[in-house]
This record gives C-alpha cells, sequence and structure tokens, in this order.
C-alpha cells in the first residue's frame, strides 16, 4: 500500500476534487484488489470504472473513464475508491497476498499443462468469450500478414450494426462502440508490428473513412470517438514512419486529407508532424500543394491556418503576411495580427504602418477593434510620438464616447501635457450628448467622466439638469458625503426606500449598506435622533425579516 495516503490523494487530486471525493464514498462498489492494482465502479453522472495503480513507477496513480478522468486528471472518482480502500486498510494486504498467490497459482497450473491440455482450456474460454476470439482472430490474422482477413475485421469492428438500434448508436453504447472501434486501431498497430507497415497505412486511411461515417450515427457525447480518432492518427504516422511512403504521393494524401471532405474532425492529422517522413522533397511538395489549395480559396479556415504554419515553420514572415492579407476584417483586427508579426520579426516600421493602415482602412473608429487602437497608441508613446497618441485618443473617443475612451484620452493628454484643454473639448461632447439624452441604460457618460474627474460639484449640477441613473446617484452621493452630507442624505433614502419592500439576503445587504451611509450623514449634519427615529420606524415595520434584523445587529443599527 506504499504511497496511498490521504495526503497523497490530495495532492494528486487537489483540494476541490479530494473534498468532492468525499462525497461519492456510498458510491464505491465491487472493490476487487490485485496485487498492485484495485478496481471498483463509482456512481456519479454514469456508473464509472476506475483503476488505482499501487505501485507504479510514478507511485500512485489511476485512470477513470469519466470525461474529466479521461483528459488525465486524478478525478474525484479516484479519491472516493482511495478513501474506501484506506478505510479498509486492516484487509487490504491480506487481500493483495490473496492476489498474489492466487496469480502464481494459476501461473504454475497453466505451466504444469501440456500442450494439448492448453489447448483445450484456450478453446474451451474462446466458446465462452466472443470477444477474446475476435481479438485472438484478428492477431492471428496480423501475425501471418493476412491483409484481407485483418482488413475484413477492421470494416467488422468499424461498422455500427452490432450496436445501432434503428440504425443508430445511443449514448448508453457508445463507449461499447468505441471499445470495438479501438480493437480495430489495435489491429493497424500490430500490422505494422509485424513488418507489414506499407499495409498498415492503406489500411489506416480506410479506417479513418469509416470512422468518420460512423460517427454520424453515434452518440458521441462524451468524445469516446475523440481519443479513437487520435489513435488512430498516431497509428497512422507510426506506419508511414515504419513504411516511409513515396513523399509526393503522401503530401497529397495529406493536404487533401486536411483541407478535403475527407477531414472529419477525429483524426485530427497535422501534416506538420510528418516532417520527417515526408523529408525535404516532402515538404515542399506540400507546400506547393498548400499554397495552391490557398489561392484557390484564400478564406478557407482550414487553407489559411495550414499556410500560416507552413510559413512561420519555414520562417518566412512574408508569407505570413500574405496569408492574412487575402483577407483583411473591416474592423482592423487583422492588420493588429500582421502587425504584431512584424513586431516578432524586428521589422517595427512596417509594424507601426500597417496598425496605422489598419485604423486608416476601419473609416468609423466607432467600429474598429480597440485592440488595435491601443497597440497603435502604445507605439506611438513608445517612440515619443504623443502628440499622435492624443489625436488618435481624441478621435477614438469622438467616435465612442464611453467612460474607458475618456479615461484612455485622459492618460494620454496628461503624458503630453495637454489634459486641461483635451478635457473641455471631450466634456462640450459628452455635454451635448447628455442634452440630447443620447443615453439608454447606464446614464449619461458625462456624469461618469465627472466622477472619475473627482468634479463632485460639477456632476452634482448634471445630473440635477439631465437625470441619471441610480448606480451614478449612488456613487456620486458616496463623493459627495463629506462635503454635501444633507444632499447625499436625500439621495441615500431615496435608494432605500424601494429596497425595504423587497426581500432576500442580496437586498438586505444593499438596504443596509444604504443604512451605514444614512447613519455616517447624520453623524455629520448632528442629527443622530432623525436617524434612531428612522431605524426605528424600519424595524418595526420589518421585524419579521429576521435576517435583515441580524444584518442590521450586527452593525450596530
Amino acid at each position: 500500500m506504499r504511497g496511498l495516503t490521504e495526503t497523497n490523494l490530495k495532492m494528486l487530486a487537489g483540494v476541490r476534487s479530494f473534498e468532492r471525493g468525499r462525497g461519492y464514498l456510498d458510491a464505491v462498489s465491487g472493490v476487487e484488489v490485485g496485487d498492485g492494482w484495485i478496481t471498483a465502479s463509482v456512481h456519479g453522472t454514469e456508473r464509472y470504472e476506475v483503476e488505482l495503480s499501487l505501485e507504479g513507477a510514478g507511485g500512485l496513480s489511476g485512470a477513470c473513464d469519466c470525461p474529466y478522468g479521461r483528459e488525465g486528471n486524478f478525478c474525484k472518482h479516484l479519491v472516493a475508491l482511495g478513501l474506501t480502500v484506506l478505510a479498509r486498510s486492516e484487509s487490504l494486504t491480506r487481500q493483495r497476498k490473496a492476489a498474489r498467490d492466487r496469480a502464481q497459482h494459476l501461473e504454475a497450473w497453466l505451466t504444469a499443462l501440456s500442450k494439448d491440455e492448453l489447448l483445450a482450456v484456450m478453446r474451451e474460454q474462446l466458446g465462452e468469450d466472443r470477444k477474446l476470439r475476435h481479438r485472438l482472430e484478428l492477431r492471428a490474422a496480423s501475425d501471418r500478414g493476412d491483409l484481407a482477413a485483418v482488413g475484413a475485421r477492421v470494416r467488422e469492428l468499424l461498422d455500427v450494426g452490432s450496436l445501432a438500434q434503428y440504425g443508430y448508436v445511443e449514448y448508453a453504447d457508445a463507449r461499447a462502440y468505441a471499445d470495438q472501434a479501438g480493437q480495430a486501431v489495435s489491429a493497424i498497430g500490430a500490422l505494422t508490428g509485424s513488418g507489414r507497415a506499407a499495409d498498415a497505412v492503406v489500411l489506416a486511411r480506410e479506417a479513418m473513412n469509416l470512422l468518420a461515417q460512423a460517427a454520424e450515427s453515434v452518440d458521441d457525447s462524451d468524445g469516446w470517438l475523440g481519443q479513437v480518432g487520435a489513435d488512430l492518427a498516431d497509428a497512422h504516422l507510426d506506419a508511414c514512419r515504419a513504411a516511409r511512403p513515396d513523399p509526393g504521393e503522401l503530401a497529397g494524401w495529406l493536404i487533401g486529407h486536411v483541407l478535403g471532405e475527407a477531414d472529419d474532425g477525429f483524426t485530427d492529422i497535422d501534416p506538420l508532424d510528418y516532417e520527417d517522413v515526408l523529408g525535404a522533397a516532402g515538404m515542399a511538395a506540400l507546400r506547393k500543394l498548400a499554397i495552391e489549395a490557398w489561392q484557390g480559396n484564400r478564406r478557407g479556415w482550414a487553407e489559411k491556418d495550414l499556410m500560416e504554419r507552413l510559413a512561420k515553420k519555414g520562417g518566412d514572415v512574408d508569407a505570413v503576411i500574405a496569408v492574412h492579407a487575402a483577407d483583411l476584417a473591416p474592423d482592423g483586427h487583422t492588420h493588429l495580427v500582421i502587425a504584431r508579426e512584424l513586431d516578432l520579426a524586428r521589422r517595427p516600421g512596417d509594424a507601426l504602418n500597417w496598425a496605422e493602415r489598419g485604423v486608416r482602412e476601419a473609416g468609423d473608429l466607432a467600429a474598429v477593434d480597440t485592440a488595435l487602437v491601443d497597440h497603435l497608441c502604445d507605439r506611438y508613446t513608445q517612440a515619443g510620438r504623443l502628440a499622435d497618441a492624443v489625436a488618435l485618443r481624441r478621435d477614438h473617443f469622438g467616435a465612442r464616447r464611453t467612460l474607458l475612451t475618456y479615461q484612455q484620452l485622459r492618460a494620454a493628454a496628461r503624458a503630453a501635457d495637454c489634459w486641461s484643454a483635451e478635457r473641455e473639448g471631450a466634456l462640450a461632447l459628452l455635454r451635448a450628448d447628455a442634452g440630447r439624452r443620447q443615453w439608454r441604460y447606464g446614464g449619461p457618460v458625462l456624469v461618469d467622466a465627472l466622477l472619475d474627474d473627482k468634479d463632485v460639484d460639477a456632476a452634482w449640477q448634471v445630473v440635477i439638469e439631465t437625470g441619471a441613473h441610480d448606480r451614478q446617484w449612488l456613487a456620486l452621493a458616496d463623493q459627495a458625503r463629506a462635503t454635501r452630507p444633507a444632499d447625499a442624505l436625500g439621495v441615500y433614502l431615496r435608494l432605500a426606500e424601494p429596497l425595504t419592500g423587497q426581500t432576500g439576503n442580496a437586498v438586505y445587504e444593499q438596504l443596509v449598506s444604504l443604512l451605514l451611509s444614512i447613519r455616517d450623514c447624520h453623524r455629520r449634519l448632528g442629527s443622530p435622533e432623525e436617524l434612531t427615529a428612522y431605524v426605528t420606524a424600519l424595524r418595526t415595520a420589518h421585524k419579521r425579516k429576521r435576517n435583515l434584523m441580524r444584518l442590521m445587529d450586527e452593525h450596530g443599527l
């Protein structure tokens, strides 16, 4: 039991999964103990099979077929099994010894059997276990190089017919189909191992098409087929490395698979993984085919992605730029991507030109990618072009009059020591908007800007003239409380009134926060008796709201 401790379980799972695992102790069933492993079923959303390995090379480890566990994580179900085993630690040593003894006795018995006796036992098992029979039939066909038999069996395994009801494999049977398909992948790998790698390449490609077709008829909500597809892609790559197919033919197949209709989304083949198989000639053919495909469909995502990655791998920045430049987004985002690539390539002048071009070609600064504006302003600032940074921030604010763009203009103008003049022009725009009531939900931006500037008196005058959102009234009252307690008190009382008729802990917390501000105003005004009368009336009217009363008690109200 070396390594199996609560401390190690918590370290492997993390605090969150460990604590959640405690809640699954009653869900553990069918615990089976081997010499170095323990298996069980844990009933969660579904029934999951879990296994703890006690003495592996890396110490304690585990595997679970839940979605989180299949990603390689030590999940709550493994924690539950581990804690269950620890609770029975007195019997675990005995169970492991019994498992070891059984294994030794079985090995001794099998060793003592004659060939005929051993064959009789095997035939008996094959008659009772069809899955074992199929696996051995497939292995035998692979070992003797019977491609026709292996191919037929692979097609059979990838056929959904045996598990499909009404032509569709339901969620409950998806795992069984994935296990079945996994046997087909193993058979392809066995072909490679037996010296028939070229045949394995051909069969792997056929299997990819069959898996893609089958996936349309399988409820793969848990992603089992994704793992099968990944294993199949690995099997194909291994076969290619062993068989060394013609580089030009392989390049053509890879392009067709990744960019054509054959791209099934399950095998997830990356042509760049085949660089060692393709060699210089194959990679050249791959690039040529990729360029042709991209030129035929410059806006295709797969074509653009492959072209970009090939260009980056070859260190060809201009090719990367050409890929992006062929499909420029109207908001300037693509220009920003190009500018960043050029910055990485240490071509700041070209990068700046592309960024400026993006702003210029976007036309409407209200719709331009704000990250592009930020990027260009940063470059202007780094180059000491503070006036240009201010001009861009001014234009952006003029197009998108928000608190954020106001703050950004203020920061740029302060850096250039011209905020006083810029502020006057910016506030004039916001005053015009406020006068026209060009605001819907958050109140006039003018109020937010003045509050952000800590210009309380000006903000107060604006809300009197144009109105404001309750959020702005509250922020204004908070800022004004020290110098205008009577005005702030009126705001707090108005905001508190509707809350007194509502229930819920969140409402009570808001109300108590306002009451604390009301108390501070009365303290500043020297009118504690008015506070007492207000709080007393509130308590009398709402004494049945126990959580509210408790919160008020906690704050001395």
